[in-house]
Parts: C-alpha cells; structure tokens; sequence
C-alpha cells in the first residue's frame, strides 16, 4: 500500500464516510468497508453475492478495540491472544448485543483479527474496524492483483488501492470461548495448541 499524504487522507475520508473497496490486508486483497457502518456492511454483502447468514472478518487496530462490540475478555483469553496477535489469525467471539445484528447476521459471534502490517494497522486507527472479506465472490478465487479484482468488481466499488500482487493463504480461524481455542480452519499460521 504505497502512501502518498494525499491520497491516503482521501481514502481515509471515503472509510469514514461509509465508502468501499479494494486494499491489501495482511493476507490478501480485501472488499473493506466501516464495520461501524450497517450501510457499508449491506453493500459489500450485495456486490461480493456472499450469503446473507455468514458474517464477515473484522480487521481492528488493537485488542481494546473489542470493547466496541461489547465484548468482555477474561485473563486466559488475553494471555492467549498475547501468543496469537499481531499475527495471521482471526478469532471468533460471541456477541451478545442486538445491535451488531447487521454484522454478526443471527450467529451471535464474529471474527476479529489484529494484522501485523504497520501500514494497515496505521490504516486502522484512522478508519477504525473495517469488515475485510476477500476480494472475490462467493466461491471464486480471491483476487491476488487489482487487475483481477476489477474485473469482479469494476465500478461496483469506490475505491482500488493497488499492493501489487498477492498470494497469501487467507487466515487461520480459530473460535475462543472460556479461554480454550478451536481451530476451525487451518490458514496462514499452523498454530500449536
């Protein structure tokens, strides 16, 4: 994600005000949009044909971020996301409140993942959580250029921040609740449990 001063500044405007498009995201090209923003949320879901029940990654810029979305951490569950953050792997918490309906789509968790990338996590801080699924559609290959990523999307999105080419693995999943892991896909980073 190359940044110049100015072009940065505007695709932070276009985040905050509920734009979307394609970046670079730690693993590979992503449809982002404000996961704060229900509006940016249904379009990504429109234009990527994603079924409607299964909820997007979120990309934040800290742990403490999670207290946005209402969710509590005990001790065991920090010390472990200590081991596994900044890093390749998103993490699914249950999410009680109602009002992240629109995110968490009835399954009452979402994934969340910390990247490593100093440039995103820069990004980040600006944007504030970003809802990152691949840059494909359902069941298409992701886009590892933006060449590819225009011919799925072309108008469709509002903006393409060029990373040149990718082909990471999509992140490993794991679900943690009262403190124990389970890894329910195995991606970028094989973890030792």
């Amino acid at each position: 994600m190359k940044k110049t001063h100015n072009s940065y500044k505007k695709l932070v405007e276009a985040i905050k005000a509920g734009k979307i498009g394609i970046l670079p995201t730690d693993t590979l090209y992503g449809l982002v949009g404000s996961a704060l923003s229900p509006q940016a949320v249904e379009k990504i879901y429109a234009i990527r044909e994603r079924s409607g029940q299964k909820p997007f990654i979120i990309l934040i810029s800290s742990s403490a971020e999670l207290k946005k979305f209402d969710i509590k951490i005990n001790k065991k569950s920090e010390e472990l996301l200590k081991k596994i953050w900044p890093g390749k792997v998103s993490v699914i918490f249950p999410v009680r409140s109602k009002k992240f309906c629109y995110l968490h789509r009835g399954t009452k968790s979402l994934a969340f993942r910390l990247p490593k990338k100093d440039v995103l996590i820069e990004l980040l801080k600006k944007t504030g959580p970003l809802v990152a699924p691949s840059a494909n559609h359902e069941g298409e290959k992701s886009a590892a250029t933006i060449k590819k990523a225009k011919r799925y999307f072309a108008e469709k999105v509002d903006f393409y921040v060029d990373g040149g080419t990718l082909r990471g693995k999509p992140s490993t999943l794991i679900a943690l609740e009262k403190g124990k892991i389970t890894v329910l896909r195995e991606g970028a980073v094989k973890l030792k449990i």
